[in-house]
């Protein structure tokens, strides 16, 4: 996989409002929101996208929607958020490494 924005964002090679980060993943503020918050959870490993996790990605896969519920928290939106993951060019993927949005208004 080439060095995406988002790999070079866990690299500490670009700079981004980061609202989260662990051994696993980091979440920072989208710089094209759709909505009044826009959050990627993106996970440290390098997958280009969902389908082509496998199952030894189902404890990173399943941490990362955990984050989405601590980003919640913390923002006091527990009720108020959806998680979107787009597969592919088709489905409107601009940037491939796997990553979950965030949002909520």
């Amino acid at each position: 996989m080439t060095d995406t924005i988002f790999q070079q964002i866990i690299n500490k090679q670009a700079p981004a409002n980061i609202r989260y980060e662990d051994e696993y993943c980091i979440a920072f503020d989208d710089i094209n929101p759709k909505a009044s918050i826009h959050i990627l959870i993106v996970p440290k490993k390098p997958i280009k996208m969902l389908a082509e996790c496998h199952s030894e990605d189902q404890h990173l896969l399943g941490h990362c929607l955990l984050v989405a519920n601590t980003i919640a928290e913390r923002l006091n939106r527990l009720d108020n958020y959806r998680l979107m993951i787009n597969n592919g060019a088709k489905a409107g993927q601009e940037v491939f490494h796997l990553h979950v949005h965030f949002l909520s208004n």
